[in-house]
């Protein structure tokens, strides 16, 4: 069941964001362009996604197990710090550059968007290289 109720999820949210047009780079571009042709649906996208996740929290914190796990896997630490700092700003100048973040990247693997067979391997190897960095500086603040 747990299988099941991930692969719906993923559907449902793969499906809005080809709905919703997210799978378009240039959409996001637009949505970052304030003094070209700016588009604001981004920003409608992002309140409906706020609409939804806020009630599913209050719901989450209510409840004293998952559905389908034995525990909640939430966030134990609320601080900041440069690693954080660094991954949201590598993610944020990607995002801006590239016009996509992982999910509407492999959204927009079958429907070819424009970008999308460069900008997937290179998340890939991206990924590939943090985890290695974090294992690194892992590694180097157990010791």
């Amino acid at each position: 069941m747990k299988f099941f109720s991930t692969l719906l999820a993923g559907v449902l949210f793969g499906t809005g964001l080809v709905v919703s047009g997210m799978a378009d780079p240039a959409k996001v571009q637009n949505f970052l362009d304030l003094f070209g042709r700016w588009d604001p649906s981004l920003a409608f996208v992002m309140l409906g996604a706020i609409g939804v996740t806020m009630p599913g929290f209050w719901l989450v914190q209510k409840r004293a197990t998952p559905f389908f796990s034995d525990m909640f896997h939430l966030p134990q630490r609320s601080d900041y710090d440069a690693h954080l700092v660094a991954g949201a700003a590598t993610f944020g100048i990607g995002w801006g550059l590239g016009g996509f973040c992982p999910g509407p990247a492999i959204t927009a693997l079958p429907i070819t968007a424009t970008g999308t067979l460069i900008f997937v391997p290179a998340m890939l190897i991206g990924m590939a290289i943090a985890k290695y960095v974090a294992l690194g500086v892992w590694c180097e603040t157990s010791n």
